[in-house]
């Protein structure tokens, strides 16, 4: 198996919602989503300009083999899973990521039990395709690529409020790329919140001159004044639109 077929996965079902041997529990992933929240932050901040987005150069470290990200299987395209190799500061991310787009999930929802995607073979890039989690003792698409919906453009959210590169490629799946997570006003960020003010907060005269007035009346109608362009308020900006994305928080 070559190591780009190798690169994508996924999680193992579990039999039932009852018999559920995840290494963390719903209330350890807000937990940890939390502290991630609060590194995110920092990170940003500390991240001023465009240049730091930048992926480093990175030291002739060995890679890590996982088969999973936090509690959720990896699983190819093509339904196949095996362990893949990983940046391990990447890998660390994703977790933290995972568990942010879990802990901002509805109550109904298990974690994350699948992640479907292809890893690159440098282990510092994810292109995701799907987000399964078990309800009622069934597997549901908590995000699809193929499915432009408000859980695509929520999962976007928690990506861009995570990793500085986040990119949709044509068919809908998503390109991660590895870095901290960073305000830079890149074009993919600005057209993210774009389309985030329009068809996530009903903005639709959100335009990319002047999306920041538009993202600054969202998170002004959640309670949260800030400047949108600014690293703690993409942060902020990027967690609303989450948790409305998905339904938990409607700031009506």
């Amino acid at each position: 198996m070559s190591v780009d077929s190798v690169g994508a996965l996924a999680v193992d079902e579990r039999p039932t919602m009852n018999d559920n041997p995840y290494p963390f529990s719903r209330r350890r992933l807000l937990a940890g989503a939390a502290a991630a929240s609060a590194v995110t932050v920092t990170g940003v901040a500390a991240a001023p300009t465009a240049a730091a987005a930048a992926t480093p150069a990175r030291a002739s470290t060995p890679l890590v083999t996982r088969d999973r990200i936090a509690t959720a299987a990896l699983r190819a395209p093509d339904g196949t899973a095996a362990a893949v190799p990983f940046q391990a500061d990447f890998h660390a991310r994703l977790t933290a990521w995972l568990a942010f787009w879990s802990a901002n999930s509805p109550r109904a929802w298990s974690a994350p039990v699948q992640v479907v995607g292809r890893v690159a073979p440098a282990g510092d890039a994810l292109t995701l395709h799907a987000i399964r989690y078990r309800r009622d003792d069934e597997l549901h698409a908590g995000f699809a690529a193929g499915r432009r919906d408000a859980s695509h453009g929520a999962t976007l959210a928690s990506l861009h409020h995570h990793f500085p590169n986040v990119r949709v490629l044509p068919d809908g799946t998503v390109r991660v790329d590895d870095g901290p997570a960073a305000f830079t006003g890149a074009p993919a960020q600005v057209a993210f919140a774009v389309a985030a003010c329009r068809e996530l907060w009903d903005d639709g005269g959100a335009t990319a001159a002047r999306w920041a007035e538009h993202a600054g009346r969202a998170l002004a109608r959640a309670g949260q004044p800030a400047d949108a362009a600014s690293h703690a308020g993409w942060a902020a900006f990027t967690r609303i639109s989450l948790r409305r994305g998905l339904g938990t928080e409607s700031y009506e």
